[in-house]
């Protein structure tokens, strides 16, 4: 039985609790922007909850580094997670604690072999609407100019700028929005990107299988004849053969009867 190294077996052990912590984060940072007037308590839970979430992803991060055989290789293959560690931590702002834990988020769910592409595509999506809608109203709500109100106006922002229709009824206007709203398009070619990439793989695949079984079929009907052929010169070559056997021994009958009369034949005797 092959032993798996301390990483990978605490990779396995804390994804369910991370992706559990994740969950949470996400209705933390949900809540005072829904909710704006819930209330001074509400809004320090919510803080303290983002906090935490954002603490044990970075300490996972640091558990993982401990654990690695090569340590500068993982710090060198995981650039992002380390800034995503770090980026909080620079400057508290609630949002950069969005961006950084949605980065851990992500590349720690990557690293789980039970997570399939079509599924974090579509987890991607979904997070990403749902975060964008939240981040651009919490920015846009009290803007003098802006008109990104509610809930619902920031959901269908976000719809049409990661799709990149762009209707223009809704747009941000602070710096920081149109930051995000670049983040979200980008996002969503990339997307996009990825699933035409997997449909077209998909038929590819399909088609160089169907063109594989086309090729056994014909492979199986030209061994097929070739059997066939075979066959047929064996069961020529078999009666050519009983042929002559049996014309041999037709041939061998009178020679035996007549030899015998001839051995058995009386002598003459010319001198008397």
């Amino acid at each position: 039985m092959k032993v798996q190294p301390a990483q990978i077996r605490w990779e396995h052990r804390t994804q369910r609790p991370l992706m559990a912590l994740a969950m949470a984060f996400a209705v933390a940072y949900a809540v005072p922007i829904v909710k704006p007037d819930a209330g001074r308590t509400v809004e320090v839970a919510c803080t303290v909850v983002e906090w935490v979430v954002w603490g044990a992803f970075a300490a996972d991060y640091f558990v993982r580094l401990v654990l690695a055989e090569d340590r500068w290789l993982f710090v060198r293959s995981h650039r992002l997670d380390l800034c995503a560690v770090v980026l909080p931590l620079i400057q508290p702002v609630r949002l950069l604690r969005l961006v950084s834990t949605l980065l851990l988020v992500g590349r720690r769910a990557r690293m789980a072999s039970q997570v399939r592409l079509t599924t974090y595509v579509a987890g991607s999506v979904v997070g990403l609407l749902m975060f964008g809608s939240l981040a651009v109203l919490s920015v846009e709500r009290e803007s003098p100019d802006g008109n990104i109100k509610t809930l619902g106006d920031a959901v269908w922002w976000s719809f049409t700028t990661m799709t990149t229709v762009g209707y223009g009824d809704h747009a941000p206007t602070t710096g920081l929005g149109r930051v995000l709203a670049v983040g979200l398009m980008l996002s969503g070619i990339a997307l996009l990107g990825v699933v035409t990439a997997n449909i077209a793989a998909w038929f590819i695949a399909r088609f160089d299988d169907d063109v594989e079984e086309r090729r056994q079929t014909a492979a199986i009907q030209v061994l097929t004849e070739e059997v066939r052929a075979l066959r047929a010169q064996v069961a020529a070559l078999s009666g050519a053969g009983d042929a002559t056997t049996g014309a041999a021994m037709a041939g061998e009958g009178p020679a035996g009867a007549a030899g015998p009369s001839h051995v058995g034949a009386p002598r003459l005797d010319v001198d008397s």
